[in-house]
């Protein structure tokens, strides 16, 4: 389990001190979000502060450097909240907990929250803050197999892993490009197997996502000149990747708190961007048998493809375009029926998101 705002270790209080140069890099954002906040929550600062209970829907790695650096460079603590984080086993799990209120907040996949509120009966989770503007779905494949192109897929064995959310896409990208499901097939495999049953040849590709099973393989030997990535946003796909969501009687009870981590993560996500090496530093001291390398590799890719994107670039971190999340639904209504097709409004709320000021990268 990852260590918590509570329980820091030597190391990471030399890593907090050594990081208040960071912390100063991040002034600009924190002093621009700080005017964005409401009388109520200016006044929350000077209280006790906030405990927050908060899941990650996988064991730390580097995709959860923002929150890492959160926890390490003292951003929880400016914000005047106290974060415990715990690990779960998906996003199916993440949205659970927070309809329960066993978690306050969590990060989960958009695209299942999107299904999980396509049910009336549903509790009214809602994302607050978009993590990965792009969807990291892929499918990764040997080109030593004879798939070098998205339509070679025709007439090849694509392994799908258990709980896998790349391939409820699938059906939509099948279409856009003018691919016939029929003609690939699907293999069902356990996700321990996927990337060894693809590097031994047994399957020609994989469905994943691209900063795990394309980096994965590269760990694995397979040689990157023989990978075929096929980003699905690469090929039309409009799908926004994992997002915080919250608890809606903890976001109406407690709104201050929930803003005040925002702005940490904010905060913690540029620091990511700005040096993603110095940033797995501090991921590496919050994981078991980790590769710095490896760790690297995956959050240069994730940065490139899912949270640097020209979106990002222009309107800042965080936010959700309505038309945009129209068009992920119609993709999504390829392999799930709504009892009630949701609004944007529905799955979004940007009330807490710092002033656009605070949320650009610099």
């Amino acid at each position: 389990m990852p260590r918590t705002a509570t329980h820091i270790s030597r190391r990471h209080v030399l890593l907090s001190l050594s990081a208040l140069g960071s912390v100063a890099l991040c002034a600009s954002s924190v002093q621009a979000s700080a005017d964005d906040k409401t009388p109520s929550d200016k006044a929350a600062d000077d209280k006790t502060p906030a405990n927050i209970q908060f899941a990650l829907e996988r064991a730390i790695d580097a995709i959860a450097a923002p929150f890492v650096l959160a926890e390490t460079r003292g951003l929880y603590r400016a914000e005047n909240v106290n974060v415990t984080t715990t690990v779960a086993a998906g996003s199916k799990e993440t949205i659970a907990r927070v309809a329960s209120g066993a978690s306050d907040m969590a990060l989960a996949d958009l695209n299942a929250l999107i299904r999980y509120r396509g049910d009336p009966d549903a509790a009214a989770v809602k994302a607050v803050f978009v993590l990965l503007n792009a969807a990291p779905y892929a499918i990764v494949a040997r080109k030593s197999r004879g798939v070098i192109s998205l339509g070679s897929l025709e007439g090849k064995v694509l392994g799908v892993a258990d709980r896998d959310l790349a391939i409820r896409l699938w059906p939509a990208l099948a279409k856009r490009n003018n691919i016939k499901l029929a003609a690939v097939k699907q293999e069902r495999i356990s996700a321990a197997v996927r990337e060894p049953m693809l590097s031994a040849g047994q399957v020609d590709a994989i469905t994943g996502f691209s900063y795990l099973s394309a980096v994965n393989l590269r760990d694995r030997g397979v040689p990157a000149d023989d990978l075929a990535v096929f980003r699905f946003a690469e090929f039309g796909s409009a799908a926004y990747g994992l997002a915080l969501i919250v608890n809606p009687k903890f976001a109406a009870t407690r709104p201050e708190a929930v803003k005040a981590f925002i702005r940490a993560v904010t905060a913690g996500t540029q620091l990511t961007i700005k040096d993603p090496a110095r940033a797995i530093n501090d991921v590496m001291t919050q994981m078991e048998n980790g590769s710095r390398e490896l760790e690297l590799t995956r959050l240069h890719t994730a940065i490139t493809d899912n949270i640097l994107t020209d979106d990002v670039r222009r309107d800042g971190l965080g936010g959700m375009d309505a038309a945009r999340f129209e068009a992920s639904l119609d993709e999504i209504a390829e392999d799930f029926t709504f009892k009630k097709r949701p609004t944007a409004a529905n799955i979004f709320d940007d009330s807490f998101l710092p002033g656009t000021v605070g949320r650009k990268i610099n």
